[in-house]
């Protein structure tokens, strides 16, 4: 044993006495990390680590109706999925994830402007097709299938 208390010959001694081993240690390490990492954003790519399938969502009633100018928020496909449904100026239902996709703040129905906003970064979206009007976010918002039925409408699946 050493005067610090390290065995010699140990990994730990030769991580702080051999600096030619200790630099090929870590670049072993760098490399098992680096090639996790690579598995990882691989696997992420190829759709492996889906939260659910793209089809077979459950249909869910939203509202019994919805006016031209009204809006409802509800779940969908999922209990921590939240969603709003507005009613368009010429009666046609319409209904997007509320989630911003710029950084996930809640996107707000404003009757006023006729759009969908997200206060947090001045985003906003067009009501009839989810499309960005304004601001920082990246992509339009997710749309949810409706269905209008006699008893109601109907939230009945999420397109690709």
């Amino acid at each position: 044993m050493s005067e610090s208390g390290v065995v010699p010959g140990s990994r730990l001694h030769r991580l702080t006495q051999d600096p030619l081993l200790a630099r090929r240690d870590f670049l072993r390490l760098l490399a098992a990390l680096s090639g996790g990492l690579a598995l990882t954003t691989g696997a992420v790519a190829a759709g492996v680590f889906r939260r659910g399938s793209s089809t077979g969502h459950a249909t869910k009633r939203i509202a019994s109706s919805l006016g031209p100018g009204e809006s409802v928020t509800f779940s969908y496909p999922g209990p921590d999925d939240p969603a709003i449904a507005v009613g368009l100026a010429d009666g046609t239902p319409v209904a997007f994830s509320s989630v911003c996709p710029h950084l996930g703040c809640a996107v707000l129905w404003k009757k006023e402007s006729g759009r969908l906003e997200c206060p947090c970064h001045n985003g906003a979206f067009d009501a009839r097709s989810g499309r960005v009007l304004a601001g920082p976010p990246p992509r339009p918002l997710a749309r949810i299938r409706l269905e209008h039925r006699d008893d109601g409408i109907y939230a009945t699946g999420v397109p690709q």
